[in-house]
């Protein structure tokens, strides 16, 4: 018996997860016109506002996935071309 209830509360708790979860996309509401200004400034970039920086970190990428062809680079991923 207790198997059993344990088993019909994890399904009704799956269940109820699911429909709060699915219910939570539905509010997902479009980006407006006067948000985008917003979201366009460099601070809001996956690589950052530091121009170096992104130089630096993509270089050290480029190195370490030269020998797999990472990025479009040939070499050995030592950065001896």
């Amino acid at each position: 018996m207790n198997a059993k209830l344990t088993k019909t509360l994890g399904k009704l708790f799956a269940l109820s997860a699911l429909i709060s979860s699915l219910s939570a996309c539905g509010t997902i509401q479009a980006v407006q016109p006067w948000e985008k200004g917003t979201l366009a400034r460099a601070e809001m970039t996956i690589e950052g506002s530091d121009p170096l920086e992104s130089r630096f970190i993509e270089h050290i990428y480029t190195s370490k996935e030269a020998a797999a062809k990472g990025a479009g680079v040939g070499g050995g991923g030592c950065g001896c071309n």
